[in-house]
């Protein structure tokens, strides 16, 4: 017979494996037990980690990323920016980011027909030749010195010619993210603040000894696929299709090599990794304010089980989700941050009196920790913009 879990259990399970009750004692504790952070937004690495630890701290952070580098900066799952630990680095290169890669060549070298150049492949791979050794001269350098050094960089193209939307843009940025997305250049410390967008690169050799291991890319899927599981199960097949950007004959792969134990989630069928069926134990209540794009909120394609009828309220038109407001397992509301540097939330539910009143005493927290530092999300959710103005 197959085992039910029940949506409790599944709360009691996320806020344990993803340390919201009960927190890490550093950055790469957190990476860990969420697989990886959602990094789009810069500040949700940041905000994602402060959530969880005993003593947040954005030095910690910068520390692992940029001295230690035991957190490594990477495109990854669903052509998405991440922050994962070194050591997994090679797995989400194998396992997502290379198909990326050659999906997003071919679309450039279509593009690149216009300019009439003769053997674009050719032509394109000495392009990437002569930026990764501009590159490794430097040692460091942003995409305007590499195209300086690379002219053929500021290539032009036409996108949607004749239309209204027309755009004209160099290839510089499209280059770098093939050599990101390669695994050959790697995003290092941010020009500006922890908030900044702006990064120079690094060969990834000179960022990581030895650079990415080169991985079995059905391995590496395999791999993925178990470490989701163990931070995110129980979850459905097409979560984890969703979660990875895999296609479903590669989410199948992975899962065979798994074979992952059977659950019933009330009436739906999920999955988990084998053995894994035991209760875990309810935790102390506990409260969060998790960060747009947290890694918890986005670690489900099917999330009615956290956010209830609050989704309109949360998340953008793109389907991206907000500052959100937690008690014991589920989304009650959302958080913004006014211009004088106030955290405020607004309760979309009743979460009970004690609840409510560590939210309030987590706002303040939150709005002590960020010292006047003002955090506006990417992806702006119309609960969001309300409350911050």
């Amino acid at each position: 017979m197959t085992p039910t879990m029940s949506v409790a259990e599944r709360r009691a399970r996320l806020a344990v494996r993803h340390r919201l009750a009960g927190k890490a004692g550093t950055p790469e504790e957190v990476a860990h037990s969420l697989v990886a952070l959602h990094a789009t937004d810069p500040a949700t690495v940041h905000l994602a980690t402060a959530a969880r630890m005993t003593a947040p701290d954005v030095g910690a952070v910068e520390h692992a990323l940029y001295d230690e580098r035991t957190l490594v900066r990477m495109l990854g799952m669903r052509r998405t920016m991440f922050v994962v630990p070194a050591e997994a680095a090679p797995l989400v290169q194998a396992g997502c980011a290379a198909d990326i890669e050659r999906k997003q060549r071919r679309l450039l070298l279509q593009h690149l027909e216009q300019t009439g150049i003769g053997d674009l492949e050719s032509w394109l791979r000495d392009v990437e030749d002569g930026t990764l050794r501009a590159l490794r001269a430097r040692g460091s350098a942003s995409a305007q010195q590499l195209a300086a050094d690379e002219p053929r960089l500021r290539t032009e193209i036409v996108l949607a010619e004749g239309k209204p939307y027309e755009s004209r843009g160099y290839i510089t940025n499209r280059v770098l993210f093939l050599l990101a997305a390669g695994g050959h250049i790697v995003r290092g410390r941010p020009r500006g603040t922890w908030l900044s967008t702006q990064y120079d690169w690094s060969p990834v050799e000179r960022w990581l000894p030895g650079g990415l291991a080169e991985l079995d890319a059905g391995a590496a899927r395999a791999e993925l696929a178990r470490r989701w599981l163990r931070a995110y199960g129980p979850g459905q097949v097409s979560d984890l299709r969703w979660w990875t950007g895999w296609t479903a004959a590669q989410t199948s792969k992975a899962l065979a090599e798994i074979g992952p134990d059977e659950v019933d989630l009330d009436g739906i069928p999920g999955i988990v990794l084998p053995g894994d069926t035991e209760p875990v134990a309810a935790p102390e209540p506990w409260v969060a304010l998790l960060p747009a794009l947290d890694p918890t909120a986005m670690g489900w394609a099917e999330r009615t089980w956290i956010v209830g009828e609050h989704r309109p309220a949360l998340f953008d038109r793109s389907g991206n989700i907000g500052p959100t407001v937690w008690s014991d397992g589920r989304i009650v509301g959302g958080w913004a941050q006014r211009d004088g540097g106030e955290v405020v939330v607004r309760l979309l539910e009743d979460p009970g009196t004690e609840a409510a009143a560590a939210i309030e005493a987590e706002a303040a927290r939150l709005t002590g920790w960020l010292d006047g530092v003002r955090v506006v999300p990417r992806f702006r959710t119309p609960l969001e913009k309300e409350l911050s103005s």
